[in-house]
């Protein structure tokens, strides 16, 4: 497979990327933290390229990428108000909410009955999402290998394994989200982040 690289600057760089999603294509674009590699959330067989191209177990869910707070119920049958506060409040950011996910999504995104969602602050990734809907996301690199920060980076890693690599200069990295599980009465942490537990409860005061 020949994988295509264009500048993120590139007039045709945002369709190019929804063309290729909605062909069932991979897609490697910058976020707030590192490159990520996408597949449409409602396709199996992209999904299943996505584990491939990494080499990811399978058994490990797939988080989702999200264009705005609006489109949580795209993902999830009843994401539940506090949810939906915490991602008004701190999205686009590094908070990934876990909420139950659609029965109609594709199994293989998740094993369980949940899924993570995050909005990542990204202006051009956030135009995408906008465009296209909510994308399966992980880090754009073989699974085990170091998260890659540039677009070279990804494509050292993924090259001939993906259709289209947008280049949008380094990702500045970072800490990992905080990962919040939203399906109980109350949120609770399940992977430490730059967002802490009194932040989550303050914010929901």
């Amino acid at each position: 497979m020949e994988t295509q690289t264009l500048l993120m600057t590139d007039p045709t760089a945002k369709d190019r990327a929804i063309k290729t999603i909605r062909q069932g294509g991979l897609v490697v674009f910058p976020t707030d933290t590192v490159y990520g590699v996408a597949a449409d959330v409602r396709s199996s067989a992209a999904i299943e390229r996505l584990f491939e191209a990494k080499g990811r177990d399978a058994s490990k869910a797939i988080p989702v990428l999200l264009g705005a707070p609006e489109q949580l119920d795209q993902v999830s049958p009843g994401a539940g108000e506090m949810a939906y506060r915490l991602a008004r409040f701190f999205w686009p950011g590094p908070l990934t909410l876990v909420i139950p996910r659609n029965e109609d999504l594709p199994q293989v995104l998740s094993p369980g009955p949940t899924v993570g969602v995050r909005m990542p602050d990204h202006e051009f990734t956030l135009s995408l999402l906008r465009s296209v809907g909510p994308l399966a996301t992980t880090s754009a690199n073989r699974s085990s290998e170091p998260n890659p920060l540039t677009a070279q980076d990804a494509l050292e890693q993924l090259k001939g394994r993906v259709e289209l690599v947008i280049d949008g200069g380094p990702c500045p990295g970072g800490l990992p989200s905080t990962v919040v599980d939203c399906t109980g009465e109350e949120p609770v942490i399940l992977r430490p982040g730059p967002i802490s537990l009194e932040d989550l409860l303050s914010s929901l005061g």
